[in-house]
This record gives structure tokens, C-alpha cells and sequence, in this order.
């Protein structure tokens, strides 16, 4: 299984324990995501150490004010490392308030372009901002790989289809009241599915008494494969593969 989106270094254990948790659970590949310029090089710092870690690099949306050019190069120079395999997350976060829109989004177009630059796929993070999320993707993303992270616009999943973009969904997958979520991770073709952590956050329900990890990966695909009606194994097959093609690894 596939750990398409975890936070490393937010997380309470040690990377090495994390990476070993992970591999003793089938989870064969991990992408840690940097959120600002000390987490990129983090995450590429653990990709560098254990085989299994890939990493992605960008800026946060809630990181973004302030964002120019300097802040654009600085990612452009770490995403030319070998083990990172995306940009982001990048996006909008209407809900926090702690970057200014428009700081948010002059990241935002600033690293599609980069993606498209560079080839990498770009993850996602919208909170509150569907429509101008969206908006900002159709108009400037086009033959950009998208992938929409902790995917959490079940009422829009028809209209993310129509672009072949990527979805990945989180341990809030899993939740009691998430009907809407389960009805839409059953709706996505599995060559754009993939399934993620965000630790330490969004643990899934079978063990959401603790914090998020890598290694939990395996209850959330084990949910959405029940809800699709198909088999962990041919689940996982089918993660594996999307994610190498997305991730080219």
C-alpha cells in the first residue's frame, strides 16, 4: 500500500520509527510533504534516509503571505532533488485565515507554472475555497497533473472527473457521518485513486483514539476497497500502480 500524503515531521515518533511501523503494516512507499522552506527540506532530508520516503515541496497555502519570487525559486532549486516526486501542497485555505487570498493564490499560479516546468504532479490542499479552487485550476492547470488531496468536495467529485484529475482520500474517509465521501471515493475510476494518512492528522476510525501515522494507511484503504466491493489486494495492486504512474517512481 501506498502513503500518498503524510507530514513526517509533524508526527509525535521518530521517522525511523514511523518508516518501520509503515513497512511492518505492507505500506512499501511514503510521500512527506513540506508545507514551507525548513519542511521541504526536511521532508527531502528523510527521502534521502530511508528508501521508502519520497518527498513533495512547496508552500502551504496558510504559509503563503508575503510570497515572491525568492520564496518561488527557493522550491524550484529543492524540487531539482531526486527524491522529490511533487509540487505542494499548494492551494487555497479559506477556513484558517492566515495567509491573505491573494498572497495564496499568487502561490498558488506560481506553482502550477512550476509544475508544469518541471513535469512533477501537483498536490492540492483546498479548505473553504472550492470555487476558487477550481476556478484557478481550470484556468491555468491545463496539462498539469492534479492531484486533489484529502479529497473534501463529495458535491463537486462529477465536475473533478470531467478534468482527469487525481483523488486521494484521507482517514476522514472512514468517519460514521462521512456518507457523502464513501459516495464519491466509489465513484472514482481507481487508475485516479489513491488513498493517504495527513498524518498526524485525520486517523482513521478504527484506531482514531491516537494520533495519525503512516502505518494507518492500510485501515482507510481497507475501508474504501469494502465500500467499492473488491478486495484489499486488488486494491492495493491498483493504488501501486496509479501511484507509480503519478508519482513516476
Amino acid at each position: 500500500m501506498i502513503d500518498s500524503h503524510t507530514h513526517l515531521d509533524h508526527c509525535d515518533q521518530t521517522p525511523a520509527q514511523l518508516v518501520g511501523a509503515a513497512d511492518a503494516a505492507g505500506v512499501s512507499k511514503i510521500v512527506t510533504i513540506g508545507m514551507d522552506g525548513l519542511g521541504c527540506r526536511t521532508a527531502l532530508a528523510h527521502a534521502e534516509e530511508f528508501p521508502q520516503v519520497f518527498a513533495a515541496v512547496g508552500r502551504h497555502p496558510n504559509s503563503a503571505t508575503g510570497f515572491d519570487d525568492g520564496d518561488l525559486a527557493e522550491i524550484a532549486a529543492l524540487a531539482a532533488h531526486p527524491r522529490c516526486v511533487a509540487i505542494g501542497e499548494t492551494g487555497l485555505d479559506y477556513y484558517r485565515q492566515s495567509a491573505p487570498h491573494a498572497d495564496q493564490m499568487r502561490a498558488f499560479i506560481a506553482q502550477i507554472e512550476l509544475a508544469r516546468e518541471t513535469g512533477k504532479p501537483l498536490i492540492i490542499h483546498t479548505r473553504a475555497a472550492a470555487d476558487d479552487t477550481i476556478a484557478a485550476l481550470t484556468r491555468h492547470a491545463e496539462g498539469v497533473r492534479v492531484l486533489l488531496h484529502c479529497f473534501s468536495m463529495p458535491e463537486r467529485v462529477q465536475e473533478c472527473l470531467s478534468y482527469d484529475w487525481w483523488f486521494s482520500f484521507a482517514g476522514n474517509v472512514t468517519y460514521p457521518k462521512a456518507h457523502e465521501l464513501r459516495a464519491a471515493a466509489q465513484r472514482i475510476p481507481l487508475n485516479r485513486l489513491l488513498v493517504e494518512t495527513d498524518a498526524p492528522y485525520l486517523t482513521p476510525q478504527l484506531v482514531r483514539k491516537q494520533r495519525n501515522e503512516p502505518a494507518f494507511v492500510v485501515h482507510t484503504a481497507a475501508a474504501v476497497a469494502a465500500e467499492r466491493g473488491i478486495s484489499y489486494e486488488d486494491f492495493e495492486v491498483a493504488v501501486e500502480r496509479t501511484a507509480a504512474e503519478l508519482f513516476g517512481w
